[in-house]
């Protein structure tokens, strides 16, 4: 799990304020107690005072500590007598954290809590753009029969179900290896898969706390067309997170300013390590002629290049 420091700190204030709430709803009880059953803040009052005495007793080093904790203890009892007494519960006057196992800390001794986990794949979630799309694009709903095993294609020597099939293991194993670096290219006509996988990788990844960021190549590309140095956070984002998602390259107005800055991204993540996917309904040979020479070369080079190939899902789910 890899957050930065800005995802870090607003899981952590939202910790603090989980722990502020804390503090001002067992405060809220405690008054509520004290004006039931005053005897109840009487026999407090007494306890902080005896705390004290045993406090420098303990660093005088006399015998009279045993003495006052058994009488701490006494009060104590006294005390929760009274409480159920006056009908309230027994741990009324405990703190009730939303998790009791890291007290609402985000950390057991050194080591994050479950919910420090599960905060962190929520947030992850919000910010990676994959929430638009149904929840049920993974790998477990992703069907092969959707694919012909009628049709061959020349260049693979595969059926579509053959060949979605040899893909779909390749995917899984991009998501097992995690984050090793690699990367991917998507290609094929409109509605064959390659959004519908991308996202099961993005969903597999963001499931176990890794960061992220779908973007649409239009968005992309508005995105750097509106960067300034003031709002520098998606820009951060799009450089630093651990999986970048280009969606349908190719849709978006390609110019000299579009090259530059795909070619931009995509380098500083291959230099940085960090993984990239990238799915076009372009041919490789129609990507060589959109692109220059040195994209085209970068994504030849460095990606595992994926067709898939078959009839429209999208027409096919119709029928």
């Amino acid at each position: 799990m890899v957050l930065n420091n800005s995802q870090y700190n607003e899981i952590m204030r939202e910790y603090n304020a989980k722990q502020m709430n804390t503090i001002h709803e067992l405060d809220a009880r405690t008054a509520e107690v004290y004006m039931a059953v005053p005897q109840y803040k009487t026999l407090s009052d007494r306890i902080s005072s005896l705390s004290v005495d045993a406090a420098k007793a303990a660093l005088r080093g006399e015998n009279t500590l045993s003495g006052l904790n058994s009488r701490i203890a006494q009060i104590q009892s006294q005390m929760s007598g009274l409480l159920v007494q006056a009908g309230f519960p027994k741990d009324y006057l405990t703190p009730h954290y939303v998790c009791p196992k890291c007290k609402d800390t985000g950390y057991i001794g050194n080591e994050k809590c479950s919910c420090f986990i599960q905060a962190s794949i929520d947030l992850l979630y919000r910010e990676s753009n994959i929430t638009r799309y149904s929840s049920n694009e993974t790998f477990d709903n992703f069907s092969l029969d959707f694919y012909s095993t009628e049709f061959t294609d020349s260049s693979t020597g595969l059926s579509s179900r053959d060949n979605a099939e040899s893909v779909l293991s390749k995917c899984k194993d991009f998501v097992q290896h995690f984050p090793s670096g690699d990367n991917i290219l998507f290609y094929g006509d409109t509605g064959v898969g390659k959004t519908f996988l991308s996202n099961c990788i993005a969903r597999a990844l963001l499931d176990n706390a890794h960061s992220v960021l779908y973007m649409s190549a239009i968005e992309l590309f508005d995105s750097f067309s509106a960067y300034n140095e003031d709002d520098g956070g998606m820009q951060s984002q799009i450089e630093e997170c651990e999986l970048l998602i280009i969606d349908d390259l190719g849709t978006e107005l390609s110019n000299t300013f579009t090259n530059s800055k795909l070619f931009h991204c995509i380098n500083s993540r291959l230099l940085g390590g960090r993984s990239t996917i990238i799915s076009t309904n372009f041919a490789l040979n129609e990507l060589m002629d959109a692109y220059s020479e040195r994209i085209f070369s970068r994504i030849s080079s460095s990606y595992k290049l994926l067709k898939l190939y078959g009839d429209d899902i999208r027409f096919i789910k119709k029928k």
